[in-house]
């Protein structure tokens, strides 16, 4: 039997999802800022790129190759809305590699007839994982401009502390992106749970019709 269109495009999207969904996760440029830091007498301001990530944060001077990266710490790491992020992301990498598992299973394209029940299971969860991704990217994306600032700071402190315009960024898009294909592809191996396999129908075996008699089948597909 040849293999379902929606099979195969399920077992395409899924995994690359799951490689888009990873490189966002992996890297820091969830959300971008960039602030002036003035110098001393006499000197230009240098402009500051500030980047964080789920799991890294960067600072970068504009227009050279000064660029320093560390782990998230501080208020940002333990704001509850970062966490949440964390933890959706973590459970649909998990997720969504235990359905491409089951879809590779189910897909079973060394036979003649699918498992379609397995396929559909590891689609279920693929899809699952993909809505996660997005649900993690949604919560994110809502409180981004106070993730790790809504603690007041020290009197004193509120005029020295530098303002950064704080925008979503290119990890985001590949969240997003990848959230879409996960729910894309999980979709399409839920639908192979409702095809069912063709069984050869009486014309495709003339040498039985020019007999006289001859046994009859129940033939289940």
């Amino acid at each position: 039997m040849q293999t379902p269109a929606s099979m195969l495009t399920g077992i395409v999207f899924a995994p690359l999802g799951l490689v888009l969904v990873f490189m966002a996760a992996i890297t820091p440029q969830w959300r971008e800022g960039q602030t002036h830091l003035v110098g001393v007498a006499g000197a230009e301001p240098l402009l500051l790129l500030r980047s964080d990530g789920l799991w890294e944060s960067c600072l970068q001077v504009a227009q050279s190759e000064l660029k320093q990266c560390w782990p998230v710490a501080g208020a940002y790491q333990r704001d509850p809305q970062v966490r949440l992020a964390q933890g959706l992301v973590l459970s649909s990498l998990f997720l969504c590699g235990a359905g491409i598992v089951l879809a590779s299973v189910g897909v079973r394209c060394w036979t003649e007839m699918p498992l379609r029940g397995v396929a559909a299971a590891g689609g279920l969860l693929v899809g699952l994982s993909g809505l996660l991704s997005l649900t993690a990217l949604g919560v994110y994306t809502h409180n981004l401009e106070e993730l790790g600032l809504r603690q007041t700071p020290p009197r004193g402190l509120h005029h020295r502390l530098p303002q950064l315009s704080l925008h979503p960024a290119g990890s985001l898009y590949f969240g997003w992106v990848g959230g879409c294909v996960q729910v894309l592809g999980g979709t399409a191996l839920l639908l192979s749970f409702k095809i069912r396999p063709r069984c050869p129908s009486w014309s495709s075996f003339p040498q039985l019709n020019n007999k006289h008699s001859t046994e009859v089948y129940d033939i289940s597909c």
